[in-house]
Formats: structure tokens, sequence, C-alpha cells
């Protein structure tokens, strides 16, 4: 009995909609360590849940989006910027960036004029306040990331990468566009939620 209760880990069920008692006590499941694909799956729901609270703080707390505030930032600090010079910055394309610049512009945090030598060309530039949110907001969750990840040794970082990259190939979804910005909502990119 013994030796069965060590082969297992002790990981959390996370009910699909939870109340705040629920996240509070969450119920505590068993699942034997060598269920690999349950303790991924887990590992898998729990980054979602992650980014999912993150998103909902930066939205509830400075009613903005993590690729909203990504944007914003680096506007902030390397702006003022043409779009395409953006979108590159972001890694977000071209088309994506127009709908996060449109409320980003929407809620007078940024302001976008033509360049006076070259017409064709609008220049992104922050406001007053959009300098007061990018002061006062959290760092979004990829730079977290990052930061946490750059401690590792690269042997560590190299795993990681490759170990997430073979389970994206082994869920055949390699063809799922997807910007390196830790956001949830709509995947596509005519959908809100940018």
């Amino acid at each position: 009995m013994k030796k069965q209760k060590n082969e297992k880990t002790a990981l959390h069920r996370e009910p699909e909609t939870a109340t705040s008692n629920d996240e509070l006590n969450p119920v505590c499941i068993e699942i034997p360590k060598t269920s690999y694909d349950l303790r991924i799956l887990t590992s898998l729901r729990r980054i979602i849940r992650a980014v999912d609270l993150n998103s909902r703080k930066l939205s509830m707390q400075y009613n903005i989006t993590g690729p909203q505030l990504a944007c914003l930032l680096v506007i902030n600090d390397f702006g003022p910027l043409t779009a395409s010079s953006l979108a590159k910055q972001v890694y977000l394309t071209p088309s994506t960036l127009v709908g996060i610049l449109d409320r980003l512009e929407q809620k007078s945090l940024i302001s976008r004029e033509r360049s006076r030598l070259d017409r064709r060309l609008v220049n992104i530039e922050i406001t007053a306040n959009g300098r007061r949110l990018a002061a006062s907001a959290p760092s979004p969750l990829q730079e977290k990331l990052a930061a946490a990840l750059q401690k590792l040794p690269e042997i560590e970082q190299i795993s990681i990468t490759l170990s997430l990259e073979k389970i994206v190939t082994l869920m055949e979804a390699e063809h799922l566009d997807a910007a390196p910005v830790l956001a949830t909502g709509p995947l596509s990119q005519g959908e809100t939620g940018t």
C-alpha cells in the first residue's frame, strides 16, 4: 500500500466553472506518476489558467489586454514607431496589430499621425495617459517568464523548448498561428480580444 502511494503524484483538479471558494480549496486527486498524458494535460491546463488569470487581472485592474500592454510598453520605450516596425518587435502580424492599435487609440493611450517627411508612413506615439498606464501596469507575463527562464542553465532552457515543441507536434497543432504574446481569448485575427 505504501509503495502504491509513492508511485502517485498529487495534482489538483480544477473544475471548468470554479467559484472563488473552489479556487482557494481545489480538490486534490491522485494521478499515478506513470500517467504522463494526464500529468502533461494537467500542466498545460495550469499554464492556460495562469495566462487566463493574468489576462483577467490586467483587464479588470487596468482595462487592457496582454497584447495591448506589450505594444504600449514597446511604444513607450522605443516610440514613435510605424506599425510595421512595432509588429516586428512584438511578433504580431500587421493585420492583428491594427485591431490592437485601434483599441489603444480608442482608450486615448496612443495617437497615430502621418509622417511629415513621408505621408505614406503613420507614426504611433504614446499619450500622457499611455505613459501613466505603462508606468503603473505590471510587467507582461511573458517578461516574467523570460526572466525566470534566463536564470536556468541553457541545457534546461533547450530541454523545455524542445519538449514543448514536441508536444505541439504530437497534438498536430503546428499549423495553428500563435504569436509569442501570452494572452487568452479568440484565436483568429478577425475576432476581438487582442
